[in-house]
């Protein structure tokens, strides 16, 4: 992590495209947007204290155009000064992974209650280590939700290279393995993934690490896109199938694209029913409800995939905090709306307790 101009710049590779800026004349959902727009009365202050990468993906100029038209303004907070001198701020939104910042938001957070952080350090922090964060979809039981969900078999090696193939065996793991860092931490690196087709490249892995079972499941991964209450899914393609004879024929150690590497989505693909098909509704509610609980966070999104072979049997393979929403559909209404439900919801509350003396 490095400073440039009081902002915050990660060592993660840019993204692939950035859509070209301008400001949409009109949205999709009728909304007007122009730079002349009458501006409202009130304004949520939103002060964002993200990287250079992640502003120029999020904060789009149509996303602040729509927001603009329905009074959120958007403050860059610098980090460079003390919290508590900048604002008043109606909600804080975040991605900033030093421990310095945690610990600075975390301060803030106890003495202006009033303000909504998104979200809270503690609560990201399970995500940052892939151990913990699947954790929270280990016990779930979503049975009558129209379809199973569970975690592929997985151990954690934190020990020398050397011990991972007996490891391996010891935990009954069956080949080809997908090999993830253990640390989520923001780097590039932390998102290397690889495959390994047999014993003698384990030994070439560098813990620590999460070795994870290869599921086959078609090449189609599901994001599944948190946003408070709301649930966007989005079909992505993935690692493809491998059978019995190729994986005789394949040995060695391979990396994996990132999925949110893929320059095309597979939403239009001409694809088998059986694959394409997403996740049944009700089931992603569940799910989606309790995650939010359990993790304690409101802005995140699950990659999951369904066993090929079956209709209802999934794997929540990831889970990632404040993901790429810039390449969600519709995400500039769909935060909007967000943003506006906090105040809405605060305003209740507010009424409420007067209300109550």
């Amino acid at each position: 992590m490095k400073k440039l101009n009081g902002k915050i710049v990660d060592e993660e590779e840019l993204e692939e495209e950035e859509e070209k800026k301008k400001v949409v004349e009109t949205h999709s959902n009728g909304v007007g947007v122009s730079v002349g727009f009458p501006q409202p009365d009130q304004n949520l202050v939103v002060g964002y204290a993200l990287t250079v990468k992640k502003e120029t993906s999020f904060l789009k100029p149509n996303f602040r155009g729509l927001a603009r038209t329905k009074g959120i303004k958007f403050v860059c907070i610098d980090v460079n000064r003390p919290l508590s001198d900048q604002g008043p701020f109606d909600v804080v939104l975040h991605k900033l992974l030093a421990k310095e910042w945690c610990e600075i938001i975390e301060d803030y957070r106890h003495k202006h209650p009033e303000v909504t952080v998104l979200d809270p350090p503690d609560a990201i922090q399970h995500l940052r280590n892939r151990k913990s964060m699947l954790q929270g979809v280990v016990d779930l039981n979503l049975s009558d939700c129209h379809g199973k969900v569970g975690v592929p078999r997985q151990i954690v090696v934190t020990k020398d290279p050397s011990s991972i193939p007996y490891e391996v065996t010891k935990a009954g793991l069956k080949l080809p393995l997908v090999a993830k860092p253990l640390l989520v931490d923001g780097t590039a690196k932390s998102h290397k993934l690889f495959v390994a087709y047999d014993q003698l490249s384990l030994a070439e892995l560098e813990p620590p690490l999460v070795l994870q079972e290869f599921v086959n499941h078609g090449g189609i991964v599901f994001k599944v896109y948190i946003v408070g209450e709301s649930i966007t899914v989005v079909r992505r393609f993935s690692l493809p199938n491998h059978g019995k004879r190729d994986l005789s024929k394949v040995a060695g150690m391979y990396p994996v694209p990132r999925v949110s590497s893929y320059l095309s989505s597979a939403e239009d693909a001409d694809l088998d029913p059986s694959i394409a098909e997403h996740p049944p509704r009700p089931l992603l509610e569940k799910l989606a409800t309790e995650l939010r609980r359990r993790l304690g966070l409101r802005l995140f999104n699950i990659d999951m995939i369904r066993e090929h072979g079956t209709r209802d049997v999934f794997y929540v393979i990831d889970i990632n905090y404040f993901p790429g929403y810039g390449k969600m559909p519709d995400y500039e209404r769909v935060f909007t709306e967000f943003l506006l439900s906090l105040v809405q919801s605060k305003y209740k509350e507010s009424t409420f307790l007067k209300s109550s003396f």
